[in-house]
């Protein structure tokens, strides 16, 4: 039994559920119902079924040239008898591994039959860079920040299916190879204190050279970029962390290699057990690993931020039919279309660019644009937005803006702006060591020349040894756990209570709000209209009309008749059923019920039907005020009742706005929703200001105009048209029930969608910036009060000289009382 007839370009059927294997003729590539009594054979242990007899014969003739294809997208092989994405173009069969490379196939076919396919690229000819800190900073070409030493970022849209990020792939790599090489030193090294003495097993010298050995190419290749990034911050005298990084790695391997090269020219009173002079190789190699495992988490955390760019791009279709002037429809990409083209968009097809309506009329889903779930109505004159949703007519529309002209390309260049400005929480400690930088170097300097000029034989052995033990102690190990270690806690700590965060900077800056713009429509509200209402006229019971109501809805698609329909259903009424269903768009529906006339619809329908509404006006009025949609329902000719829907407010969102109130914050609600509406929100929870009709840019612009006046930000959305502001705020927030673009785009995402998690997450917020600063705290602490003693500073009056082991011992404890200070985050309150 065929269960399709193919076609050109046709979309291929499956009658399984999506995660059924699928029966289809090798030969043909026509579906096969495999309950069917069909012609089949066994061949290499697997039954293969056909259509017809023609194709079993053709099948024995050449088995191999009917078992496998390959997908002329991506060149993997498919199983041609299981392969659920097929099309025939012009009179060819193709086999898919994927609907991702079909759907590429569909939109350019002929690239991929000529060979040129679109390969990955990084990006656009012509992007330039930038840094996200030092935005002044514009570069032609990718690279590193001559301030910062961060990696350049692309200003613009990425291109479709561009490359992973390089760097990320270059450190990823250097990562697992400094690991590699960094935990067998480690235990080498401070296997003793392990209770596993290898050092003893294998003898000293041996133990030396292993280390050595194990520490070269950590040191030599894998800390090149850092080496890169700290000779830049010296050339362009912006001390940073990399200079730290640069110096107390390259002093502790070069002290290392020369004690191990020459340990004759070390003072006796530094040497260790068996005379052995004391090498730190492992700290050289242990900090570039822990580095790059900060950097590779930095660098996947910013990579991601593409996937809301990405979830964007996805919205658009990638074809689109075109309308030629002699009547011939022809499915075209959408890069193709031109101003002025008309194009036809079918039932379940989202508009393939900006434009106005020409012919029919349909219910079009703008939630992306306004985030509101209820459909507007289009007709003939209407202006419609590329990337919406036709629900249920055929529309025919002439494009007005295409490109990047578009209103979802604008709003993806808003997002790709706003993410690209935000700034990460390391700028603080690179603010630290701007001071602190110069200063460890003026300090070993001066140390050597003290120590080379006055101290005692063999001087240039005590100068070096007081100047590698400065820049040792002052090594960032800590300082690079700093931050790190109290994030990773408070993330798992926010994740037990539904906050999850993105990246450090969000914490930050979410303690420092002070003004909260909420989104109404699934933040405030529950974002899916219900039936809230229900008043009966003398001679009806609420249940009779829910009956006729819903009987009437259960025919529409419109969202608000599912709301009427199942609302009737909650409320025990049995749904009427309905004969000659007519629906009006931009009005109501009607229709026959037992012998009677019966309509549902808004006012203008009531009008038509020259219905009196006269009693039913002050009901109507007072249910608008509170936000409702109201419906009136007729019977042949006369009014008896009416029903009313709305979006409900959250159960917790009054709670949660007073507790805010109450913490100092100045909540703003920014809604696509008409003023009515919002207005009624707005009141029954307390919120200070109320901006309605709002488009995406608007929530943008508002976002910007408290910025300029010196507000910090956050902004609670969930939907596609939230995405912009979301980006641009001091702190995005989005619900986790909304759409993957608002998640994409926020710092922080609230797993329930509960307005409450803003509560915790600020308290969160303030807890761990609490704890960051004391572990900053303490790494700076222990390195002023460590560097002055490895100088020599007690040498003159106790005659104590500070080791490098002692100097490795205390910038450990520094590091050990940085992790337990985070661990206390755990038991935080929240």
């Amino acid at each position: 039994m065929t269960l399709h007839d193919e076609h050109p370009h046709s979309h291929d059927h499956n009658p399984a559920s999506p995660g059924a294997p699928v029966t289809r003729d090798p030969v043909c590539g026509m579906l096969v119902d495999p309950a069917a009594a069909k012609p089949s054979i066994t061949y290499r242990d697997h039954t293969h079924q056909f259509c017809c007899q023609g194709c079993q014969d053709k099948f024995e003739a050449a088995p191999e040239q009917y078992l496998i294809a390959k997908d002329p997208v991506c060149g993997m092989s498919v199983d041609r008898a299981t392969a659920r994405h097929f099309l025939r173009h012009q009179g060819e069969k193709f086999y898919f591994c994927s609907s991702g490379c079909k759907a590429k196939f569909e939109a350019t076919p002929d690239a991929y039959l000529r060979g040129d396919r679109p390969t990955p690229r990084p990006m656009p000819k012509g992007t330039q860079y930038t840094c996200p800190m030092h935005p002044e900073i514009v570069s032609d070409g990718p690279g590193d920040c001559p301030k910062c030493g961060m990696a350049l970022e692309p200003m613009g849209v990425p291109a479709e299916g561009n490359a992973p990020n390089p760097e990320l792939v270059d450190f990823t790599r250097r990562l697992w190879i400094s690991g590699a090489f960094a935990i067998p030193l480690l235990l080498l090294s401070m296997g003793p204190m392990l209770g596993v003495p290898l050092r003893g097993w294998i003898g000293e010298p041996i133990a030396t050279w292993l280390e050595l050995m194990l520490a070269t190419p950590v040191v030599l290749w894998a800390a090149l970029p850092f080496f890169r990034r700290a000779w830049n911050s010296l050339i362009n005298r912006s001390p940073n962390m990399w200079t730290l990084i640069g110096l107390g790695v390259g002093a502790a391997y070069l002290y290392s290699l020369v004690a191990t090269l020459a340990p004759g020219i070390f003072p006796m009173s530094i040497r260790g057990h068996g005379d052995a002079v004391p090498v730190y190789f492992e700290a050289s190699a242990v900090i570039v690993a822990l580095v790059f495992v900060g950097q590779v988490l930095e660098l996947r955390a910013r990579e991601r931020t593409g996937s809301a760019i990405r979830a964007l791009l996805d919205l658009a279709p990638k074809t689109a039919r075109k309308i030629f002037p002699e009547g011939r429809e022809v499915d075209v990409p959408v890069e193709e279309i031109h101003v002025g083209d008309k194009l036809r968009v079918r039932p379940g097809e989202r508009i393939p660019v900006d434009g106005t309506v020409a012919e029919g009329r349909s219910a079009i889903d703008e939630s992306m644009i306004t985030g509101e779930p209820v459909p507007v109505e289009k007709e003939a004159g209407d202006r419609v937005t590329g990337g919406t949703m036709n629900r249920n007519g055929t529309l025919v529309l002439v494009a007005e803006k295409v490109g990047a002209d578009t209103m979802l390309a604008r709003i993806v260049e808003m997002v790709a702006k706003a993410q690209r400005s935000r700034a990460p929480i390391q700028g603080m400690v690179d603010r630290v060591s701007a001071v602190f930088v110069p200063a460890v170097v003026l300090v070993a300097v001066t140390a050597f020349a003290a120590w080379a000029i006055f101290g005692p034989e063999p001087r240039l052995a005590h100068a070096l040894l007081a100047a590698v033990s400065v820049l040792i102690i002052a090594c960032p190990c800590a300082l690079g756990l700093a931050t790190p270690m109290s994030i990773m806690i408070a993330t798992g700590r926010g994740a037990q209570e539904g906050v999850l965060i993105r990246d450090a900077e969000a914490l930050e800056r979410l303690a420092k709000v002070d003004t909260i713009i909420v989104d109404k429509t699934g933040t405030l509200t529950e974002g899916k209209p219900r039936l809230t209402d229900v008043i009966a006229w003398t001679g009806f019971d609420q249940v009779r009309l829910l009956s006729l109501a819903g009987g009437l809805e259960r025919g529409s698609e419109h969202p608000l008749a599912e709301a009427i329909a199942n609302g009737a259903v909650e409320r025990g009424a049995v749904l009427s059923e309905i004969s000659a269903f007519e629906a009006e768009t931009g009005k109501g529906v009607q229709g026959m019920i037992e012998g009677k006339a019966v309509a549902l619809g808004n006012a203008a329908m009531m009008a038509d039907l020259n219905v009196d509404l006269l009693g039913a006006r002050d009901d109507a009025e007072r249910l608008r005020g509170e936000g409702k949609t109201v419906m009136f329902l007729a019977i042949d000719g006369n009014l008896a009742g009416l029903v009313a829907v709305a979006d409900r407010i959250k159960s917790t969102a009054a709670a949660a706005i007073r507790t805010l109130h109450q913490s100092g914050l100045k909540i703003i609600m920014a809604t696509g929703d008409n003023a009515v509406t919002a207005a009624a929100v707005a009141r029954s929870l307390g919120i200070d200001e109320v901006r309605a009709d709002v488009l995406p840019e608007g929530k943008l612009a508002l976002v910007n105009a408290l910025q300029a006046r010196g507000a910090t930000v956050a902004m609670a959305g969930d939907g596609v048209n939230d995405g912009p502001a979301l980006a641009a705020a001091d702190v995005g927030i989005a619900m986790g029930t909304g759409a993957d673009v608002a998640v994409e785009s926020a710092g922080i995402t609230l797993v329930k969608g509960d307005l409450t998690g803003i509560v915790r997450a600020r308290r969160l917020s303030e807890a761990t910036i609490r704890n960051i600063r004391q572990n900053l705290g303490f790494a700076f602490g222990y390195n002023a009060l460590g560097v002055p003693l490895a100088a020599g500073i007690l040498y003159p009056v106790f005659g104590l000289l500070l080791s490098p082991m002692i100097a490795a011992a205390a910038m450990s404890l520094s590091s050990v009382s940085v992790i337990t200070n985070a661990l206390r985050l755990r038991g935080e309150k929240l």
